[in-house]
């Protein structure tokens, strides 16, 4: 004669949860092999797991992600970069041009007239003291100078408004070549093309920035977007180089023209051993653009240059 059944003593038989010892149960963690209540029990990919197992594969997986990063991989920008949200670089940048604006003030005692100072005077880029008196410094110095209030504000905010996206998509190394080659290729357009004993000096971070809209029109057609705001920028803009007197027009149309050809050695650089291509592809546009200074600078007179006294401050004229 079969026994009716006892729960009560199937119960008893059952082991107690590992996290609540009182409550019997006949589950078990598949990882750990721990009995835990349906309260302790997560579900896994396979089976069930305990809290404690979930919390350190949670660990584990941070732990994994951590160490994958570090050896240079996870995400990636169609330029090749590791995605961040940090913009250094353009804050960096941006705190150095206001900072030379500031000490050329401070140097001619007025925030309109700066250019008089001995500073502005011996950094901004005049073509007879750059290639005749041998001043070659002046082709990136002139670009961390600025004419007034006005001017550098507007370049500032241009900076700010432009270079933090193409910083986090390009990277610091990147979007660092690409801001610099850029203001060389302004350089060397205006020593190619403009009157060498032009007055006043060039100078500004406009050929850089105008490097940077060559850089967001090329992605813009690389990663086929909407080009409606790239439109009305180069409108903008070009409106403001050919419409307002004094305005670089070499240097613009010199920084966007390299602007535009360093971002296609970036964005159309071989996926395989890609660093290294965009690497070469960077160096040959400096490359050329340094040739093509260092012919312009041989054809040059040499020139006498010293600083004269004009408009209460300091003028540096050569010749």
């Amino acid at each position: 004669m079969n026994q009716p059944p006892n729960p009560a003593a199937e119960q008893a038989a059952l082991p107690g949860c590992w996290w609540h010892p009182n409550r019997p149960t006949g589950l078990s963690c598949s990882r750990c092999g721990r009995p835990a209540c349906p309260d302790c029990l997560r579900e896994a990919p396979v089976g069930f797991h305990c809290t404690d197992c979930v919390h350190a594969g949670s660990q584990d997986q941070r732990r994994q992600h951590r160490g994958y990063q570090e050896a240079g991989f996870g995400q990636r920008t169609v330029f090749g970069a590791r995605f961040s949200q940090s913009v250094l670089v353009t804050q960096v940048i941006l705190a150095v041009n206001v900072l030379v604006y500031l000490l050329t003030a401070f140097q001619a005692q007025s925030i309109s007239d700066n250019d008089l100072s001995s500073l502005f005077q011996y950094g901004s880029l005049y073509g007879d003291a750059t290639m005749g008196h041998g001043e070659w410094w002046r082709v990136v110095t002139n670009g961390f100078l600025h004419y007034g209030p006005i001017h550098i504000a507007v370049n500032m905010f241009s900076l700010w408004m432009m270079g933090r996206s193409l910083e986090q998509v390009c990277g610091r190394g990147r979007y660092l070549a690409l801001y610099f080659v850029s203001m060389l290729g302004a350089s060397a357009a205006v020593l190619l093309f403009a009157d060498p004993h032009g007055i006043p000096g060039t100078a500004g971070a406009s050929g850089a920035l105008f490097g940077l809209m060559g850089a967001y029109a090329v992605t813009v057609l690389k990663l086929r977007l909407n080009p409606t705001g790239l439109i009305i920028t180069l409108a903008l803009n070009a409106f403001i180089t050919f419409g307002i007197p004094g305005i670089s027009i070499f240097g613009h149309i010199g920084g966007l023209v390299t602007g535009a050809l360093v971002t296609v050695a970036l964005l159309y650089a071989p996926q395989a051993n890609q660093a290294r291509w965009q690497a070469i592809g960077l160096v040959i546009i400096t490359l050329a653009i340094v040739g093509l200074m260092a012919y312009r600078g041989a054809q040059a007179t040499p020139e006498t240059c010293e600083f004269v006294q004009y408009r209460q401050g300091l003028y540096y004229t050569c010749g």
